[in-house]
């Protein structure tokens, strides 16, 4: 089975819905057949790289609040983030564009680092002083420490249109299957689990779509094969 998640290191509820649905799979009994692909998604697509500012004042502008209402969200979120065994800091953190970092996660996918750079990316915003927006050394250093070659992860970052289209085919695609907010869990394309709902509601997911996953069919023929007793052989 495999559960596909769009996220963006930039969506704290997708830090903290990471970690619920992986205390969920963890505790399922075919995890080892689960196969886990992090598909990209910007909440802010099109922000120039070197657009920065602080996350309360971003809250304040995109949604109207107060700052008072703001600090009390980031309160909220770092008190949820804390149930989970989640760092995070509720003030002095900035926000700004994610794309070189989805860039980055398609070419540690392709080698086989993408779990671990992802982890690397959302503790370092949510959870470090320094910043991971428009910092190419910053980026770099976390891509090496997640296994990645540092001059490699360079080249990805000094050409823009390195794995670009591999990151606007996921929001396409998100896009197609309805999803307009992340976390968006898809699971064998079947079933789709929209936010950072409680491990209780990724176990039923997982669970139920296990169980109505179609039984394999075969087809018929008699050509050769190997089993438990040997090679069939066929005779003169």
């Amino acid at each position: 089975m495999r559960v596909e998640i769009w996220s963006d290191i930039a969506c704290p509820w997708c830090y903290v819905g990471k970690a619920r649905f992986e205390k969920a799979l963890a505790a399922f009994p075919h995890r080892e057949q689960v196969e886990v692909v992090h598909r990209s998604f910007e909440l802010d697509p099109g922000r120039a790289k070197g657009d920065i500012q602080p996350v309360i004042s971003m809250l304040t502008k995109k949604y109207g609040m107060s700052e008072a209402q703001a600090e009390a969200g980031e309160d909220n979120l770092g008190t949820q983030a804390a149930a989970e065994g989640l760092p995070y800091r509720t003030r002095g953190r900035d926000h700004g564009s994610t794309f070189d970092m989805h860039r980055l996660l398609h070419f540690a996918r392709e080698r086989g680092r993408q779990v671990e750079l992802l982890d690397l990316l959302y503790r370092a915003n949510f959870a470090e002083e320094r910043s991971v927006f428009d910092d190419d050394d910053r980026l770099t250093e976390l891509a090496v420490a997640a296994g990645l070659d540092a001059g490699a992860v360079r080249e990805v970052l000094a050409d823009p249109k390195a794995y670009a289209d591999e990151v606007r085919a996921d929001e396409r695609e998100a896009a197609e299957l309805g999803a307009n907010g992340v976390p968006f869990f898809v699971l064998d394309r079947t079933y789709g689990v929209s936010g950072a709902q409680p491990a209780e509601v990724f176990t039923q997911a997982l669970t139920q779509a296990w169980g109505e996953r179609p039984p394999l069919r075969l087809v018929d023929g008699d050509a050769e094969a190997c089993g438990p007793d040997g090679c069939a052989v066929p005779q003169q």
